[in-house]
């Protein structure tokens, strides 16, 4: 019995591959038209702009030579998920002598299935190979159905399906299928040297964000921080050694753009220099941050830059207490235990702080040194994006040794809508050191506080601030009578 090896479905493409420097001819109606094609061989800059809001702005700069008249230019390697509706291209040596007519995004990637539907109706050659003997043997056949990926050939007067192990030899690529996306321009060219032409797209598939790490000091008065910006490219394409430019701000978009795949590779691009690896300047209503060097995003990759490194920023820890809306609205005779005690940090990101510079939204994480000098987790929260001499809040989580109750003391109503209530709110502090809550109260309507135990700010117009003094290892009571009216 002979046996046959599996075989796989192959293609035999008898094309030849053309470049920039190289045309064709052919007739159209009488007239020639001429062909040519760009590479990444042909690019000298390429330029990325990425959007923390999912999106990329790409300025491709090629050089070439173009045949003079018309000129079909296929400019290949560009992004998959391109959007071909924003693509513009730039002559930027010869000017008005380069004129685009027509634009076109071939998208019909091809495949091993595009290649057989492609072939429906058309003769192919099938081979089957003896392992044994080194020998082939070829079939000529009418490939005349190709669906779900079942061909069913007519060889001479027989129709056959399903006819085992072989491999299937096609003479050349079918018409308008492509191997990759590629922006095809119909050009009048009048410019018979080597000239530059860049195309600038927006593409889907990229999006970045900010990545911040703080390590407090021991007595947490202050704090260093370092950032970082987290690239995430996956629109199809690989851009080497590109000038990078980060784009921070809410941009409106008329469609959202849609994100890729999870990507499967991560660099790290740490440095010493990372003070000084973006420089920051205003765009329109926006932020931009440029790299200082090139650098290469690869498909599927993510890739960390630093943004920034500061040191001895003073910062100031919050003990918060918040109430609930619904405590005040109603006669309450339960007490309420256990009430956790958030725990803040805040800073000002001001120049005399040791930052001022505009900070792009995400996330905080901190960590502080233990007894044995080794930086432990202690928190994370996102911040949005936030100009200079503005404050910064960040909050770690709940206090373990700070422990707060509350209960209702009285309940009156004096009027349509309108109540007197008091309130006993006790705080127990376990810390060794001593400590101020804020406790925050807010009950969403018109108030008066009528007497307190302790001062207290109005925040806004619904919510009042006690700030209570808790010494070490001991118990503080906040007492309050207030008039509320909804």
């Amino acid at each position: 019995m002979k046996k046959f090896a599996l075989l796989s479905l192959s293609a035999i493409l008898l094309v030849s591959t053309c470049n920039a420097n190289t045309s064709t001819e052919t007739k159209s109606k009488g007239s020639s038209i001429s062909s040519a094609a760009s590479t990444l061989a042909d690019q000298k800059k390429i330029a990325v702009t990425i959007y923390n809001s999912g999106f990329g702005v790409i300025r491709d700069e090629r050089e070439m030579t173009l045949p003079t008249g018309i000129v079909d230019l296929k400019f290949m390697e560009v992004a998959s998920q391109i959007q071909p509706e924003t693509v513009q291209i730039d002559p930027i040596t010869a000017g008005n002598k380069l004129t685009v007519l027509e634009q076109n995004y071939e998208y019909d990637l091809m495949s091993p299935a595009k290649l057989m539907e492609k072939y429906v109706g058309k003769k192919v050659t099938l081979i089957q190979r003896n392992d044994f003997k080194g020998s082939r043997i070829n079939v000529s056949a009418t490939l005349i159905s190709y669906n779900n990926r079942q061909p069913i050939y007519k060889i001479g007067n027989k129709i056959v399906i399903n006819r085992g192990m072989e491999e299937v030899e096609l003479p050349t690529i079918p018409e308008n299928l492509v191997s990759e996306p590629t922006l095809i321009w119909k050009l009048d060219n009048l410019f018979p040297k080597k000239q530059e032409i860049v195309a600038n797209y927006m593409t889907r598939g990229m999006r970045w964000n900010a990545d911040y790490v703080a390590v407090l000091s021991a007595n947490d008065k202050k704090c260093g921080l370092n950032g970082w910006v987290t690239i995430d490219n996956n629109c199809g394409a690989t851009f080497k050694n590109a000038q990078l430019k980060l784009v921070a701000g809410d941009v409106q978009r008329v469609m959202q753009a849609g994100g890729g795949p999870m990507s499967n590779m991560m660099t790290m691009d740490y440095s010493r220099k990372s003070k000084k690896s973006f420089k920051e300047e205003s765009l329109f209503e926006y932020h931009m941050y440029t790299l200082d060097r090139p650098t290469t995003l690869k498909q599927n990759q993510k890739k960390q830059i630093s943004l920034l490194e500061a040191h001895g920023i003073d910062i100031t820890k919050i003990y918060r207490c918040i109430g609930q809306n619904y405590f005040y609205r109603n006669r309450r005779g339960d007490m309420i235990k256990n009430i956790k005690i958030g725990v803040f940090i805040s800073f000002m990101n001001s120049k005399t702080n040791n930052l001022g510079i505009p900070l792009p939204k995400g996330t905080v994480r901190v960590y502080k040194a233990d007894s044995s000098g080794n930086n432990q987790f202690v928190g994370e929260d996102r911040i949005d994006h936030t100009p200079k001499n503005e404050k910064i809040e960040v909050k770690l989580g709940d206090a373990f040794d700070i422990i707060s109750e509350r209960r209702q003391t009285s309940w009156k109503k004096i009027g349509d809508n309108t109540y007197d209530t008091g309130w006993e709110i006790k705080i127990r502090n376990h810390k060794n050191e001593d400590i101020v809550v804020n406790v925050v109260e807010p009950f969403g309507c018109d108030w008066q506080i009528l007497k307190s135990s302790q001062k207290y700010e109005k925040k806004d117009a619904f919510t009042a601030v006690f700030k209570v003094p808790v010494k070490k290892n001991s118990e503080t009571v906040l007492t309050y009578n207030a008039r509320l009216k909804w």
